[in-house]
């Protein structure tokens, strides 16, 4: 499980082209990693162009930005094309990752209660320690958040 000040757990995952991404492979930039839910609804679609139409903000902080679900690679094409996303989503349909990092647990809806996807993002530094941490956050919050965090430096 990552913590704020610790160096970030190195993973591996396929991207929406079915391509190998490490986290430690963008070491020397500033990573905003961001779980959810499922690609194309509502509020996965507002979080995720929302950091897409901060990408000039994100990029001057010298940062990229990952998604993180349960989606098959597949799905995640589609989305990208769907909604013009410019960086990668990865998919973890065995929720490993999303487990390892707090992001998988118990949720509740009209009553019942399932597993699934904790919205959530992490700020990782240059040398892969994380430097913020945001678990159950709402799709709005999360880009503020995260872009007034990458705005300090």
């Amino acid at each position: 499980m990552p913590s704020i000040g610790k160096v970030a757990p190195d993973f591996e995952l396929l991207n929406q082209d079915e391509a190998p991404v490490k986290l430690s492979d963008f070491r020397g930039k500033k990573v905003l990693l961001f779980a959810y839910p499922k690609a194309g609804t509502s509020g996965c679609t507002m979080q995720a162009c929302g950091f897409r139409d901060s990408f000039a903000q994100i990029e001057t902080a010298d940062a990229v930005v990952l998604g993180l679900s349960p989606d098959e690679p597949a799905a995640l094409a589609k989305w990208i094309d769907k909604e013009n996303l410019g960086y990668d989503l990865l998919s973890d349909p065995e929720h490993k990752v999303l487990e390892a990092w707090s992001a998988w647990g118990e949720k509740s809806m009209y009553g019942k209660k399932y597993m699934g996807v904790i919205r959530s993002h992490w700020i990782i530094s240059e040398d892969g320690t994380v430097l913020d941490e945001q678990l159950k956050i709402s799709p709005k919050k999360s880009i503020e958040k995260a872009l007034k965090f990458l705005a300090r430096g």
